[in-house]
């Protein structure tokens, strides 16, 4: 039997409409947020930046969780 003989490939199902029909979309990424984040531009001191990025990774986060107290608290 000739190895491209397509009698050996039995296996493989057939790319016909049913099969597209039986497919479903891939989910790629990251599962949607319910409350997503929204990209902001905010002009801020070099100095406040610097030391900001000066703690390392997660900043931004971390900024986040301290703007999000002060608003909790009334405080801005």
């Amino acid at each position: 039997m000739d190895k491209f003989d397509p009698g050996i490939h039995d296996d493989n199902p057939p790319l016909d409409a049913a099969f597209f029909a039986g497919m479903k979309p891939s989910r790629r990424g990251r599962p949607k947020l319910e409350t997503p984040k929204v990209e902001v531009k905010i002009r801020l001191d070099a100095k406040t930046v610097e030391h900001l990025r000066g703690t390392g990774p997660g900043w931004q986060t971390r900024v986040n969780a301290a703007l999000g107290e002060l608003v909790t608290e009334g405080r801005i």
